[in-house]
């Protein structure tokens, strides 16, 4: 999953990007607020982690302009502006979320996953497919109570197909998923990490639609 970090500072941008690519997401940088309304523009993100004290355009004014494109990406709030006006403001102007600095950095991917959840309609913590459990908390899978030990692109892989279960995702929307800029992927590094999923959890379970991408597998398959 690819979140868009808007973030000024460099050593704090830095440690956050860090964090979240530990995390197994892949993070595009930017530094303004007006290169993040080109980045949301030309780019599909699974959520925005936005500070609000930013050159180029202030960050209320690039969640105002978001949702008045009537784009619904989960947006969360990180910033310094701690009063109580400024996180009413904040949430008013489109925010799902609103966190002040410092911050707890394990809190952050908490409240993460939480937006990411419900941005995908789910209701449990845990992601399941027939006999596949995925933990976005622990990064473990397990298949019929077996842990399924997976590489970190192959979890990204995966979870990037539990989240999307009834789309067809194309080779170009999965190499998004999985790769900031500047992290070229192979020719057939894709097809390398859906071949080994298969391998570990059944041959059912990616579905090749030929000339148009991969579809997650019916459960059982």
């Amino acid at each position: 999953m690819k979140i868009l970090l808007v973030e000024d500072d460099e050593l704090l941008g830095d440690g956050i990007r860090a964090g979240l690519m530990l995390a197994s997401f892949a993070v595009d940088w930017v530094r303004r607020g007006d290169l993040a309304l080109a980045a949301l523009a030309d780019h599909d993100y699974d959520a925005c982690v936005l500070d609000l004290g930013l050159p180029g355009k202030d960050g209320i004014a690039v969640l105002q302009q978001l949702r008045r494109s009537d784009n619904p990406l989960p947006v969360l709030v990180l910033t310094a502006r701690g009063r109580r006006e400024d996180k009413i403001r904040g949430l008013d102007s489109g925010a799902d979320d609103y966190m002040t600095k410092p911050f707890d950095l394990e809190e952050l991917l908490a409240r993460l996953r939480a937006l990411l959840r419900r941005s995908s309609g789910m209701t449990s913590p845990v992601i399941r497919h027939g006999a596949i459990e995925l933990d976005p908390v622990s990064r473990r899978v397990h298949r019929a109570g077996e842990e399924v030990h997976l590489s970190g692109r192959e979890y990204a892989v995966l979870l990037d197909f539990l989240t999307h279960p009834q789309h067809i995702r194309s080779r170009s929307q999965l190499e998004d998923s999985l790769y900031a800029w500047g992290e070229g992927a192979g020719s057939n590094t894709i097809e390398v990490y859906i071949h080994h999923l298969r391998k570990k959890l059944g041959p059912g379970i990616i579905v090749t639609h030929r000339g148009r991408g991969y579809r997650l597998g019916e459960p059982g398959q």
